[in-house]
């Protein structure tokens, strides 16, 4: 058995594990992170059956994943870095969910693609919860008014996304996130990451993005 599925099956005992101490059954989905990873790394993986993996950047997504998604039509692309609007028109064709959604003109942008498509790509909010200048995200306080705006646009909007700040411990985050996703009445929380997703398990949220704990680290 490959490294990468090896790592995959023990992050799933340990999921497992936090689920039955929580008395919770609601699995979360495990987003393989294979961003900077050329194919071969991520094809074990592919082989395997799983199904959700996460992209940085839209070319390399398209290079990466357009033929693999044209033979394996259940396979999950989740775009988890920031958007810029001049690559919105590639990442509605390419990404079925878009962890990203930061400003009203990339809402915008989306909603004018996505009227030329059949299929509109899963969308989360990504809040700015630390207040961090050099991050993206929404302002917790304007949330449930860009929610709205982004509804009003025909955005499938199915939940919020957080990157916690790095020196501070993501318990507090989790926490809150959990809370304004419930205010918002969401079922989907994208927060968790290869060094806190078991913090983020007992916060409910749903997709987890794990990267170098299932691919080793990156050169």
């Amino acid at each position: 058995m490959h490294k990468t599925v090896q790592n995959l099956l023990s992050i799933e005992t340990s999921i497992n594990s936090k689920l039955i101490e929580l008395k919770e059954e609601k699995k979360p989905k495990i987003i393989a992170v294979s961003k900077t990873f050329k194919i071969d790394h991520i094809l074990p993986l592919i082989e395997y059956g799983h199904l959700h993996y996460g992209e940085n950047k839209v070319q390399e997504a398209i290079e990466k994943w357009e033929a693999i998604k044209k033979q394996k039509k259940n396979i999950k692309l989740h775009l988890i870095g920031k958007l810029q609007s001049n690559k919105v028109k590639s990442a509605v064709k390419i990404f079925d969910f878009i962890h990203s959604l930061d400003s009203e003109k990339l809402a915008k942008k989306i909603s004018e693609e996505q009227q030329k498509h059949i299929t509109k790509p899963k969308i989360f909010i990504q809040i700015n919860l630390g207040e961090e200048s050099q991050k993206s995200g929404i302002n917790k306080e304007n949330l449930v008014d860009f929610y709205n705006f982004s509804k009003d646009l025909g955005l499938n909007i199915i939940g919020t996304m957080c990157i916690p700040p790095l020196e501070e411990d993501a318990t507090k985050f989790f926490h809150e996130m959990k809370n304004l996703n419930e205010k918002l009445d969401l079922n989907e929380l994208s927060m968790g990451m290869s060094a806190d997703y078991l913090n983020a398990v007992e916060y409910k949220s749903t997709y987890l993005r794990i990267g170098s704990n299932i691919f080793g680290q990156r050169s």
